[in-house]
């Protein structure tokens, strides 16, 4: 979910009445607030959650997960989104979960080319 700024309310009428009532001012542009920083992903972030992945490894219900997708037929795909939905916020957090693992399964990672110019940096 990205979060975006409040839209800029109307300017006031001067009146003490009515939708746009008050005392009329100029409105200053206010500066982002550090909190809408949070859970961006920056290119450390995202070493660190590789890294963590590698050494921990797979929950149980995704490497079932994992063995479902092999298969690849219709209905083991469905039935892995099915086992996603069960552990994930919601659908579309599970069928990203489905669509990482389809990626993995299939001998795709997307993301070993920012790695290996991260690790050149270290």
């Amino acid at each position: 979910m990205v979060k975006t700024a409040k839209p800029a309310k109307p300017e006031s009428s001067g009146l003490a009445i009515g939708l746009n009532k008050g005392f009329i001012v100029t409105r200053r542009e206010m500066a982002p607030k550090p909190s809408h920083m949070k859970g961006r992903n920056s290119k450390r972030n995202m070493l660190v959650k590789e890294v963590i992945r590698e050494v921990v490894g797979y929950a149980p219900y995704e490497r079932r997960m994992l063995e479902l997708i092999k298969i690849g037929s219709a209905s083991t795909f469905k039935r892995s989104l099915k086992l996603a939905k069960r552990y994930a916020k919601g659908f579309v957090d599970a069928f990203n979960n489905v669509k990482d693992k389809s990626e993995i399964s299939d001998g795709l990672r997307p993301r070993d080319h920012l790695r290996e110019g991260l690790l050149q940096n270290v």
